[in-house]
Order: structure tokens, then sequence, then C-alpha cells
């Protein structure tokens, strides 16, 4: 195992994230202030007529800088039925959608009060989904910005991504850097050597 690296919290995070938790000791960030438009609330998934975005809505403040372990979600609008028939109208047809469906689906029908809870327990279903050892941990306290952190990277391969069979591959180009979840129904337990053998050297 490398040396502990530095990540954000994410809501289904795209699958560089998770390579980084397969293959390294992580942290996981939890008192950097909240950055909008990122995979702290947002993933994205491959449907028919290409990438979806999911969004998972908060209450705002007045003030830009509130850490990420008080962004508390906002169930104002049904968001969680929303993403989770989105989920289900692209993976369905998936080799392994209905293999996991039924351990993901509690995500989409319990009401978590802050985003931290919801993310942290995605990311220990999903580390158990796939049969790694780690233990993930969050952090102390705000620490300035070093080597081994990925508190700003888009967690993007680019032109370095590993490609492997997606459910809508026969009629649209293979779509790199999607969420865990992409690779998951499409792989099933081949998961984990995927993400093992991911390149993870190029921070962008």
């Amino acid at each position: 195992m490398q040396s502990t690296n530095l990540i954000p919290t994410a809501y289904f995070g795209p699958i560089k994230h998770q390579a980084i938790i397969a293959q390294t000791n992580c942290v996981i960030e939890k008192n950097e202030f909240f950055i909008k438009q990122s995979l702290r609330t947002r993933c994205y998934i491959n449907g028919a007529n290409g990438i979806i975005t999911l969004k998972v809505p908060r209450f705002r403040k007045n003030s830009s800088k509130t850490p990420i372990k008080d962004i508390k979600i906002n169930y104002d609008h049904p968001w969680q039925k929303e993403h989770w028939k989105s989920i289900r109208s692209a993976y369905q047809s998936s080799p392994f959608f209905e293999y996991y469906c039924d351990e993901l689906i509690p995500f989409f029908e319990k009401e978590y009060l802050f985003l931290i809870d919801l993310n942290m327990e995605i990311q220990q279903k999903i580390i158990e989904i796939i049969g790694l050892e780690n233990d993930l941990k969050t952090s102390d306290q705000f620490t300035s910005y070093k080597e081994n952190d990925w508190r700003k990277s888009t967690f993007k391969n680019l032109d370095n991504a590993t490609k492997y069979e997606q459910v809508f591959s026969h009629n649209n180009e293979f779509v790199p850097d999607l969420s865990i979840l992409d690779l998951l129904f499409n792989l099933g337990p081949e998961t984990d050597q995927f993400l093992k053998n991911t390149d993870i050297s190029i921070k962008l």
C-alpha cells in the first residue's frame, strides 16, 4: 500500500476516486468548505441518450463557507425517487443490476440529515460489495494542501481511461469517468480487479 491519500467525500463517486480507495490508504476530508458542482453532491451515469447527472440537493446558507460535515440534505423535492428511477432505467438491462440493486436501494429510501453521512455509508457499502479490505477514516481537522492530496482533483483519466463493456456500447461510444455504479453494474465481481489496475498516477 502507498502512503495515505487525502480525498473528498463523494456521492457514488467516479471510478478513479474508487480506484484510489482500492489501491491506497485513504482519509476522507470532512472539514473542508463545501465545493459546488463537484463529486461531493453529484455523480454521472450512462443512459440510453447519453450522460445523466444525478445531484443531491442541499440547504443553502447565506455564507458560502460551510464545512462539508455541516451540509444538510434538502428533501423538499423527491430527488431520491428520481435518482433511483434514472439508475434503474439506465442499468436494468446491465449484467449485474439485479444482483446488486437490493443492496443499494435503501440509500434512496432513508432520509439522511447530513450529506457526509449519506456519502460515507454509500462508500462503506461499495467497499463491502466490491470486497475491498479498506478501513476508511475521516479527517480530524482541515489541513493545508500537500502531496497525496486529491481534494482539488476532477478524477478524470481522459485518454488514459481503460475501456470496458457498457450497457449502451453497441449504440454509443465508450464513456469514461462515470460513477462507480456504471462499473459495478457492468462488471460485477470483476470490479475489484479493474479498480486495482486503474491508472491513478496522473492527478487531474
